[in-house]
């Protein structure tokens, strides 16, 4: 990189994390939420971290850094369940555009003959509402329980944003790859040098944020997952439940953006458009992706996002719990636009 492209490279690094870094500390001098911690990145151009607010207030004087641990809720979509799932195809031991059935042959209709392309696309017309508790205590696996249910929709024909498909390739990946969800994620991580990424549940202590107070009086959810399907399952499901820090998903999207190789070229591929969400934004496998290709992200509900550019090497990762004093979309809304027109062509 010469050196006007680096002279830009680095006021575009230094000005998106103060411009965000600005807005982050707002919400929390509102009162949003505790705190939380934004790392912003560039090809060739390094990373910056901006932090605002405490932990929590159970975490005494506790400031949040990069290698502060947050519930990743949804993100564990993509940390998880989306690499694990490329792991499969590149083995052979999946087709993404072949009913499941094809490598499942057990399973019940009409989940057995969706295709794990319509799972990751949430295009699949499985039920929107999870409730997995009315599966407890049947003797019946819950696989079966998840593809017998009636679909809401033809697989294919809309567009609908559920965790029931996460859910169920988090299930049938350890039948297809040989081991226990978590030891394939763990594996996964290591490799990648992501130390910090871990299913719970987790020890509380002052360097992993609370979510939300479930009942008034009670200590709140902390080193456990927020989301309710994810504890029904022990803690381990492929749409919630894993814990990281922002270093560990700006190193995810390092490898993300990296020039080749195994995960780089499933990121490429997965990115692609396949089903419209909005005006301007599409679904591609597991991604929302912008209409021109340029930026691709995903949120998880207790108030994380990881955004990036692959035309440009840049990203965004932004972990907050934003969740701590109940759920108000309105609390990240703003931010998370920033951080999006930030990575755009424009931004």
């Amino acid at each position: 990189m010469s050196a006007d492209p680096q002279r830009r490279a680095a006021d575009w690094l230094r000005a998106t994390t103060a411009a965000l870094g600005d807005a982050l500390g707002a919400a929390v001098d509102g009162g949003q939420f505790p705190g939380g911690v934004l790392v912003v990145g560039q090809a060739g151009a390094g990373r910056a971290v901006a932090a605002r607010g405490v932990v929590a207030p159970e975490c005494g004087e506790a400031r949040p850094d990069e290698h502060t641990r947050y519930d990743l809720a949804s993100l564990t979509k993509v940390l998880a369940t989306w690499p694990l799932v490329g792991t499969a195809v590149r083995a052979g031991l999946l087709d993404l555009d072949a009913p499941l059935r094809a490598a499942f042959p057990g399973l019940p209709s009409p989940g057995g003959e969706l295709t794990a392309a319509q799972l990751l696309s949430h295009t699949s017309g499985l039920l929107p509402q999870t409730g997995l508790a009315r599966y407890q205590h049947t003797g019946r696996p819950l696989v079966e329980h998840l593809c017998a249910e009636p679909l809401v929709s033809a697989p294919g024909a809309h567009h609908r944003y559920v965790d029931r498909g996460f859910i169920l390739l988090g299930l049938l990946l350890p039948e297809l790859l040989g081991r226990p969800l978590p030891v394939l994620a763990d594996g996964l991580w290591r490799g990648l040098g992501l130390d910090a990424t871990a299913y719970g549940p987790l020890p509380r202590d002052p360097w992993l944020a609370p979510t939300e107070q479930r009942l008034r009086g009670a200590p709140r959810t902390w080193g456990i997952p927020h989301d309710p399907s994810a504890a029904l399952l022990g803690g381990v499901a492929g749409h919630a439940g894993v814990f990281s820090s922002a270093a560990d998903l700006a190193a995810f999207a390092e490898h993300l953006l990296g020039a080749s190789g195994p995960l780089p070229e499933w990121f490429a591929l997965s990115r692609r458009p396949r089903t419209a969400v909005e005006p301007g934004l599409h679904r591609g496998l597991a991604w929302i992706v912008t209409a021109d290709g340029s930026v691709a992200y995903h949120h998880g509900f207790t108030g994380t996002s990881l955004y990036l550019a692959p035309p440009t090497g840049r990203f965004v990762v932004l972990c907050t719990n934003a969740v701590y004093h109940g759920w108000d979309r309105a609390r990240l809304a703003g931010l998370r636009g920033m951080a999006l027109r930030a990575l755009l062509p424009s931004g």
